[in-house]
């Protein structure tokens, strides 16, 4: 056997991971809907200005998925993927504290962005878990709630600018 048969191989063997048609579609479609529902989340905060924009979301959603959707096809447990689930909040909860800051007339800005990454990432592991429906659903309430925030200022008369998060 020549070198490059080794090779060859070797590397299909790497990529063998997918067993089959069902598996691939699974997994793409688990990706796909993580990465689309964080980017929908991430085109709303982009349009209002907010740092955490498209990419960011997709990010945190495609991540957070692909954490739980890897010990899942290595045929790790509920009680270890549950490790895996506690360790993926505690890395984003790291990642949303480094968008909250605080400004010197003790203002505090990024509380909702902050929230949305980690809801993005919430929604990233149910979608990683197979559980599509609940995905779109969460994301969607979230866009309700992120849209509602307007109307019901102008409903209760307030400006925008008092006592509240505005990012």
């Amino acid at each position: 056997m020549a070198w490059w048969d080794v090779v060859v191989a070797t590397v299909a063997r790497e990529f063998s991971d997918v067993g089959d048609a069902e598996q691939f579609t699974r997994l793409a479609v688990r990706l796909l809907v993580a990465a689309i529902l964080g980017g929908i989340l991430g085109l709303q905060r982009e349009r209002h200005g907010k740092a955490a924009g498209v990419r960011t979301h997709m990010l945190v959603a495609l991540g957070a998925a692909l954490f739980v959707l890897v010990p899942q096809q290595w045929g790790m447990d509920e009680a270890d993927l549950s490790r895996v689930i506690q360790g993926v909040v505690a890395g984003v909860g790291f990642l949303c504290a480094g968008s909250i800051l605080k400004s010197d007339d003790d203002h505090v800005r990024g509380l909702t962005t902050a929230a949305g990454i980690w809801l993005t990432a919430a929604i990233g592991v149910a979608a990683g878990l197979g559980r599509e429906m609940t995905a779109a659903l969460s994301a969607l309430l979230a866009l309700a709630i992120l849209s509602m925030e307007g109307p019901l200022r102008r409903l209760a008369g307030r400006s925008g600018k008092d006592n509240e998060d505005p990012g």
